[in-house]
């Protein structure tokens, strides 16, 4: 188990085995989850842009450009 001590102006360092282990580097953001149990999660809150290939499907079928103009065009008259 790491520890760290806060100082009086309410910072810590980060373990070095911890900060590897989370991929942490210097400027990176953490955020702190507080857990239903009362306890907090510490997780990060950077990543790289590579983490988020993936999260948005493809579509079934490839979109036209001229379905996305058709697609602005109604968006545009339904203000």
């Amino acid at each position: 188990m790491s520890t760290a001590t806060i100082t009086s102006k309410g910072q810590i360092t980060i373990p070095a085995k911890v900060r590897t282990d989370m991929g942490l580097t210097a400027g990176d953001r953490v955020d702190f989850i507080r857990m239903e149990d009362g306890h907090y999660a510490v997780v990060p809150a950077s990543h790289s842009i590579k983490s988020l290939k993936g999260i948005v499907p493809r579509p079934a079928k490839p979109v036209s450009l001229d379905d996305m103009q058709a697609a602005i065009a109604a968006g545009v008259t339904s203000e």
